[in-house]
């Protein structure tokens, strides 16, 4: 007797998501659950695993020789155990994707508040003081450094075109991408920088973006720059970036990603002026479960099923990405 196939979902999906995945899979059994005292049971023998959880206990994991596929809730997969899973043979694919409106959006507003004194007339609206603050910047036709671009990058380069913006784009292949005016690999981000008005970090964290942000190439910005960073919190040297902003070496911050999380009560970026602060919250949305189940998880799931490899955001173990 053939023992069903078991899918375990570690997130509460709203019953219309469920119900595509049991038209997908009706002759699986699916567990889902958000109780981690339920996970242990199907950890040891689930074949896929939509989620991930630092509190599961691993050794049932890797002790589960039937799992072959694990679909991420998160874009990054920095915090998993990457070799441990390549050691495994298990296939891994992200959520990369889910967050390019809201996190381009916030991009934007950032951008936007920064140029226009938007975060100083909030301060000021909370004191009652009627202060235009010096506002006089414009961001029509001024020039974007994406750092990173991937899907997120992306939209953000279409939306800068909007703004009339040049867009220039560093990527570690150096392949050109729409919407992006000139693009440059990793190793000419030092000679990109001068050029920029804005840069807006969207990398992920590995091996080689780790503390890529330093002393060395904040010297390399305009001071009058904005910096913006969506990515990871550890790809920029935060004492570096303090120090940058503290000089006036550039000229302010949108910071939504921290070395420590939640940002230290004791850190200087909460008392500047030139800086706006957001709790890890830019790829929030009303959609995220819905963006993640059907433009990723069930086609995804639909490739696994006809050739026991799912396609989209496959990530790559050496890459990290």
């Amino acid at each position: 007797m053939t023992l069903s196939k078991k899918l375990l979902i570690t997130h509460e999906l709203p019953s219309f998501l469920l119900d595509q995945i049991k038209t997908a899979i009706p002759d699986w059994n699916i567990y889902m659950s958000t109780d981690s005292n339920d996970w242990d049971q199907h950890l040891q023998d689930a074949e896929v695993i939509l989620g991930w959880h630092s509190k599961w206990d691993q050794q049932k994991l890797w002790s589960n020789d039937q799992l072959k596929w694990i679909q991420t809730w998160s874009a990054g997969v920095n915090s998993l155990p990457l070799q441990q899973l390549a050691a495994q043979n298990i296939q891994l694919t992200s959520a990369n994707g889910v967050h390019s409106y809201p996190i381009s959006e916030t991009v934007f507003a950032l951008m936007l508040a920064l140029t226009r004194n938007i975060h100083t007339y909030i301060r000021n609206q909370i004191n009652k003081g009627w202060n235009d603050s010096g506002n006089t910047l414009e961001m029509h036709n001024k020039t974007i450094g994406i750092i990173g671009v991937g899907a997120i990058g992306q939209e953000i380069a279409k939306l800068a075109k909007a703004f009339g913006m040049k867009v220039l784009g560093v990527r570690h292949s150096g392949k050109p991408a729409p919407y992006v005016d000139e693009m440059y690999p990793q190793s000419e981000l030092k000679n990109t920088l001068p050029h920029c008005d804005y840069v807006v970090i969207t990398l992920p964290l590995t091996e080689d973006t780790y503390h890529l942000f330093d002393k060395t190439l904040f010297e390399k910005m305009k001071k009058s720059a904005f910096f913006i960073n969506i990515g990871r919190g550890e790809i920029v040297k935060e004492d570096d970036l303090i120090a940058a902003l503290q000089n006036g070496n550039i000229a302010g911050a949108g910071l939504d990603v921290f070395e420590t999380e939640p940002l230290q009560q004791t850190s200087p970026l909460w008392e500047m002026d030139n800086v706006i602060i957001t709790p890890h919250t830019s790829g929030a949305t009303e959609h995220y479960a819905k963006r993640v189940i059907e433009d990723i998880f069930l086609p995804n799931l639909k490739s696994y099923l006809e050739n026991s490899q799912p396609t989209i955001n496959t990530v790559h173990y050496q890459k990290g990405y």
